[in-house]
């Protein structure tokens, strides 16, 4: 395939052995052509990363936040000429080639805008990050996991859960810890939002794609995610999760959303 593809991990004060492992598992693949490191560190210590010419550093210390620096890298892409472009996580690692299938898979369907994988947890569980849109009670919900058996029941179907696990189907919504974009699907809905600094720019950028595209969960292939949610540990990362969710809800709707009921129905009817 001589089609272009790029990455982009965006980083931020990571430990370097951390990203290692992130870079090291992308170098392996040869048919990417470009990594971009976007780096929001106040210093530039992480430039020890670029170990091969395939690496592109881009400091970016005033920090605009997750969606605004992986733009810089899309914007980079494209002008690289690049038609496939991963979004990745610092703290992602995998063994073997999982970028080839999925673009492979992509490029025998163009009515596919974005795929991601199977993420795993490092003890090899599945975390379960395909979702149905999002309303303001299911964010709710989530956070407080109570009555259980009401919770069990709402959990199961918001995270679909009980869709067999090397099920390959169209998911509202996808994780950004490591997602494959078209970019000629990029061209027509836009890049990331940057009204998000951090948290729901996934969502927002899933839901705009999921409108004239195919969003694919592809659990043929995955990854590892050493993942820990910060919005749960910190009072500074809770409060940027809550200014999030209320500019996703304030651009899409609080409690009034038609949209949003008729895209989790049509996704939900995909497995009966």
């Amino acid at each position: 395939m001589n089609t272009k593809i790029t990455t982009c991990i965006v980083l931020y004060e990571n430990e370097i052995t951390l990203v290692q492992n992130a870079v090291q598992s992308i170098l392996k693949i040869c048919a990417v052509d470009k990594i971009f490191l976007v780096d929001n560190s106040l210093t530039n210590q992480l430039k020890v990363l670029v170990t091969d010419s395939r690496i592109k550093y881009i400091h970016n210390p005033s920090n605009p936040g997750f969606g605004a620096s992986h733009n810089v890298a899309i914007q980079q892409a494209l002008e690289f000429g690049s038609k496939y472009h991963f979004i990745v996580n610092p703290d992602i690692y995998f063994e073997g080639d999982v970028i080839s299938p999925m673009v492979e898979y992509m490029a025998n369907d163009a009515t596919i805008g974005m795929m991601m994988p199977q993420i795993l947890n490092v003890d090899g569980s599945v975390q379960n990050l395909p979702k149905l849109l999002p309303s303001p009670l299911s964010i709710l919900k989530r956070k407080i996991k109570k009555p259980v058996t009401a919770y069990q029941k709402f959990i199961n179907e918001y995270e679909l859960r009980e869709v067999p696990k090397d099920t390959i189907y169209n998911a509202p919504v996808l994780s950004g810890c490591f997602t494959l974009f078209n970019l000629d699907a990029i061209k027509i809905v836009g890049m990331y939002d940057d009204a998000f600094f951090m948290y729901f720019e996934d969502w927002d950028l899933s839901r705009r794609m999921h409108q004239h595209y195919k969003t694919i969960y592809f659990p043929q292939v995955s990854v590892v995610h050493e993942y820990e949610s910060g919005a749960n540990k910190s009072k500074k990362l809770f409060k940027i999760f809550v200014d999030s969710a209320i500019t996703y809800f304030n651009k899409w709707g609080w409690f009034f959303d038609s949209e949003r009921k008729t895209i989790n129905k049509e996704a939900l009817s995909q497995f009966k």
